[in-house]
């Protein structure tokens, strides 16, 4: 007697199983003229299932189908403040960094929709890859989408397409394809690009009166929110990843380690160096030097 294979409720396989009809049923409810048709109908169900029910065809079909929604989603959330920005509901530039910080939190947050295949990184990878497409696609003038361009650029240029927007979502391309969930690099450096330097420009603009120094484009208070959600989603993120058992965190370790590594994005950040390289590349970057040293692969 065969061995019973363990359930998977959530699966496309127990789907189409469950809704699999036998061909007695069909015969009784069709004309017989199509009983030959309705009785390979169950056949074609079964292979089908046979062939998704090995482990191989399960994290196929569960990559592609997490690749599509995750797409979706990334699609969703950008036109909704395309529409939010166009019908003048939310201002252009605190548009163009809730987009900025929830884009990067809700992708990172949807790697372990993926499998554990060695392929699901490159399945994931697909997002940010369609999204450089586009946003090449616009920048360089082949299609026209002003609502896109208002919704994510500072000053209404499509050829700001092709600067903090699409450096940024190489950035996530890279992360996920160089380090995804199981290394606390791209987990921290996603963090603080998104939530860190976000919540600086936003909190920045709307209380940063007191500027910086040597640095006018910058607040103490922007720096500050950005040390702060910078610390904060990192650690949120990292509980999440370990919750589901990706990494092991050593809070007592870490929390420290994360106090460094925020400091050193904060400086960074503040640095006037936004016209020579823009701020998706070099926080990201200082981000990964700076946890590579102190984290390694662990996140201890």
């Amino acid at each position: 007697m065969a061995a019973a294979r363990p359930a998977l409720p959530s699966s496309p396989t127990s789907l189409l199983l469950a809704r699999s009809i036998s061909a007695p049923d069909l015969a009784a409810r069709r004309p017989r003229r199509w009983l030959v048709a309705a009785a390979g109908v169950p056949a074609v169900a079964g292979a089908l299932a046979a062939s998704a029910s090995t482990p191989a065809a399960s994290m196929l079909l569960r990559d592609g189908g997490a690749t599509l929604l995750v797409t979706a989603g990334a699609y969703s959330l950008v036109r909704a403040f395309d529409a939010l920005t166009e019908r003048r509901l939310v201002q252009q530039s605190l548009s163009r960094k809730v987009v900025h910080v929830l884009s990067g939190v809700f992708f990172m947050a949807s790697w372990p929709l993926f499998s554990n295949s060695t392929s699901a990184r490159f399945f994931a990878a697909v997002v940010p890859f369609l999204n450089c497409v586009r946003l090449l696609t616009y920048g360089l003038g082949f299609y026209s989408d002003e609502a896109l361009v208002k919704s994510v650029t500072r000053e209404g240029k499509r050829e700001e397409l092709l600067r903090g927007p699409l450096y940024y979502v190489i950035v996530l391309l890279i992360i996920v394809l160089v380090f995804w969930r199981d290394s606390p690099i791209g987990i921290v450096s996603l963090s603080m690009m998104s939530g860190g330097d976000g919540f600086a420009d936003i909190v920045g603009r709307r209380f940063g009166s007191l500027k910086l120094p040597f640095n006018k484009k910058k607040s103490w208070v922007g720096s500050a929110a950005m040390f702060i959600s910078g610390f904060l989603l990192s650690a949120l993120m990292l509980s999440y990843f370990s919750w589901l058992g990706y990494i092991h965190v050593s809070w007592d370790q870490a929390l420290g380690k994360l106090v460094l590594v925020a400091l050193a994005a904060t400086v960074v950040e503040c640095i006037p160096v936004t016209d020579v390289v823009d701020d998706n590349i070099s926080v990201p970057l200082a981000t990964m030097l700076v946890a590579f040293l102190l984290f390694g692969n662990t996140a201890n």
